[in-house]
């Protein structure tokens, strides 16, 4: 009988780090979403001073630093400080999960909304949220960021008015400008105050729980599709499963300031020319966009495959516009959604999820690689 993988129930962070395969995972939340250029040189020297030279983008926006001694762990946060970068205590950490749109503009709402809901979650009355539940400030013109996770939303609807949104609902109450944030903190305690044992907005909400009335605004329907290339704020870059060498981020430092996005891509700032660096992708047609693949053994101690070789071989049987999980076990981590093809791995070889999560019951189990290849 296989084990279960074990759930640990929280994400990293830079304040509390979490074991994997090939050391610490430190996790950095970038205020804002965004990087300044000394920043990005700056975690880039730290990250090879500290690391083993690999870092990774999370789906939420955020930065880790992969291979980190514990012994080092004391000097790393020491330059991650002074450089602005970290939280006063591990749970402002671990409540400041925000997503921002990358397309901002300075002085706009946005900027103002992530502010002052950054400065609720420092607060001592802030509402003692899961480490998961996160909030996303999608507020430019159209929403960018409705496929990422997230459990409380602050978006526009169709007439440009302000709209607050719980996750899993199709309509979000009207807000002002004034009051979105206090109305998003408000919700945020309204869901502790609910939640029983559910950690996610989504999930509470599927279990019958119903809103505070108010919530009647239908919300707009997502047509971004993030890919590389040029925008009016610079250029977007992709990077394969979200990784990249500390040598692409200090290259990547003398091109501009960064912005994160939930894509594995980032927004190079005031770019007016794609950048010619390894590792990055610059071509919207690229497979490898099209594929999700988590660390993978042996980094992750509950991984049973390594897979990223096994994603870059599927990646040229892809038909277009087909999208792929890989999963080095049952949890999912990298894609915890359903995807139209997942492979998950298991002590037995490779199983072929059909529209699915990487859990779920495999239309084909047991597979090689070459079985792979031609299943898909």
């Amino acid at each position: 009988m296989t084990t279960p993988p074990e759930i640990k129930g929280w994400c990293p962070g830079a304040l509390r780090p979490m074991m994997s395969g090939d050391g610490l995972v430190v996790r950095i939340r970038p205020f804002g979403g965004r990087l300044r250029r000394a920043q990005v040189d700056g975690l880039a020297t730290l990250a090879a001073a500290h690391g083993n030279g690999l870092i990774d983008l999370s789906s939420r926006g955020n930065i880790q630093i992969r291979g980190v001694r514990e012994d080092s762990h004391p000097k790393l946060i020491d330059g991650l400080a002074r450089m602005g970068l970290v939280d006063e205590t591990p749970e402002i950490e671990s409540r400041r999960n925000m997503l921002v749109t990358p397309f901002w503009l300075t002085g706009d709402s946005t900027e103002r909304f992530t502010a002052e809901l950054t400065a609720a979650l420092s607060a001592e009355d802030a509402p003692r949220i899961p480490h998961k539940f996160g909030f996303a400030v999608d507020t430019g013109r159209e929403p960018v960021l409705q496929t990422a996770s997230a459990d409380i939303r602050l978006e526009r609807d169709a007439g440009g008015g302000f709209i607050l949104l719980a996750d899993g609902l199709p309509a979000g109450k009207p807000v002002t400008s004034d009051s979105m944030v206090s109305e998003a903190l408000a919700l945020a305690h309204w869901f502790v105050a609910h939640r029983g044992a559910h950690n996610r907005m989504a999930a509470l909400l599927a279990s019958g729980q119903r809103l505070p009335a108010g919530f009647f605004v239908p919300r707009q329907r997502q047509s971004y599709q993030p890919k590389p290339g040029f925008t009016p704020l610079g250029a977007m870059v992709g990077l394969a499963f979200g990784q990249l060498q500390v040598e692409t981020l200090a290259s990547l430092a003398k091109h501009g300031g960064l912005r994160m996005t939930p894509w594995r891509m980032l927004l190079v700032e005031s770019a007016r020319q794609l950048p010619e660096i390894e590792d990055l992708i610059t071509d919207p047609d690229d497979p490898l966009l099209r594929i999700v693949a988590c660390t993978g053994a042996p980094r992750c101690p509950q991984g049973f495959i390594e897979t990223r070789p096994i994603a870059r071989q599927l990646a040229p049987h892809l038909s277009d516009g087909q999208f792929l999980h890989v999963s080095g076990c049952a949890k999912g981590c990298a894609h915890p959604r359903p995807a139209p093809l997942t492979v998950t791995g298991t002590p037995d070889g490779l199983n072929l999820i059909e529209n699915g999560h990487a859990s779920d019951a495999p239309a084909r189990e047991n597979l090689t690689l070459q079985d792979l290849t031609k299943a898909i």
